[in-house]
């Protein structure tokens, strides 16, 4: 009998590490699974679509990305958090950009990977707590990372929102100016599922999330961690340093009530979920 096949998805940054090395040190075959890792440069807009439209199993992508479209009708369930720290986006634009503060950026036009991704959602709740309210049209979809920079260098756009340290290279060679940072308010990553093979291979997710949860320890704990991101990302030991240190990976499959509850709370605050939306059914419960 072959392995079971399961298709996991993520972006090209570091947080997925230990997902990497469990795959190439053969971890999830000695359980009996054939996982496929697949690369979303579109970040979690573009997962959330690929669950949708059925062309992967499993994403790790950004929590309050997941949660809003759940909401939204996407058949998936939130099955383990994964990385229980919070995230720091960088807020940039152009070095030929005047914009210099990150009061100043609420009235201009914002670069988003896509509707309903982190680029997009951060700025709403960013504005959303300063009292502020971002228009639609202020909105420019650039598809990634690379659309970004392409944007901002024209001037077309002005702010973007992406995680600190991937950006943090194009800072320091000068192509990014960044001009603030916002924490946010939960931990940043979940893992999570259609329901299409939660009901097809439950125990094989359960085997899944074991080897994720191991190499994720195994990973916090190792002294050649920060060495091989460095090396693979391309990124300063240092910066390196810094980011491993102020980051957390879940180790068990617990998903915080209270944390979905807050979360919730942030997204109806920024008009993103409407204000009867629950908590109810974005958790994966697991069959006795």
């Amino acid at each position: 009998m072959g392995l079971s096949k399961i298709r996991i998805g993520g972006v090209p940054e570091h947080f997925n590490m230990p997902v990497h090395l469990a795959i190439e040190n053969g971890e999830f075959k000695k359980r009996g699974l054939d996982v496929e890792w697949i690369t979303f440069q579109g970040g979690t807009g573009q997962m959330t679509k690929a669950l949708r439209d059925g062309e992967i199993d499993v994403c790790i992508l950004l929590t309050e990305g997941i949660i809003a479209d759940i909401i939204k009708g996407n058949p998936s369930k939130i099955i383990s958090e994964y990385v229980i720290t919070p995230l720091t986006w960088g807020i940039h634009t152009s070095v030929k950009n005047e914009l210099q503060q990150h009061k100043d950026i609420y009235d201009k036009r914002y670069a988003i990977s896509r509707f309903g991704s982190g680029s997009h959602l951060m700025s709403i709740v960013d504005a959303n707590l300063e009292g502020k309210k971002i228009k639609d049209e202020q909105f420019n979809v650039i598809k990634n990372l690379d659309g970004a920079l392409e944007s901002l260098e024209a001037l077309e756009t002005d702010v973007f929102y992406w995680e600190k340290y991937t950006t943090k290279p194009w800072v320091d060679k000068g192509d990014l100016k960044r001009v603030g940072e916002f924490i946010t308010p939960w931990p940043c990553f979940m893992i999570a599922a259609t329901n299409k093979i939660l009901e097809e291979q439950p125990e094989n997710i359960i085997r899944l999330l074991r080897v994720i949860h191991d190499s994720c320890d195994s990973f916090m704990q190792s002294e050649y961690a920060i060495k091989i991101v460095s090396e693979r990302m391309n990124q300063k030991m240092e910066d390196v340093a810094r980011w491993f240190h102020s980051t957390e990976w879940s180790i068990h499959g617990w998903v915080s009530e209270k944390m979905l509850k807050s979360v919730m709370y942030y997204l109806k605050a920024a008009d993103i979920v409407a204000d009867n939306a629950t908590t109810e059914d974005l958790v994966w419960v697991r069959k006795k």
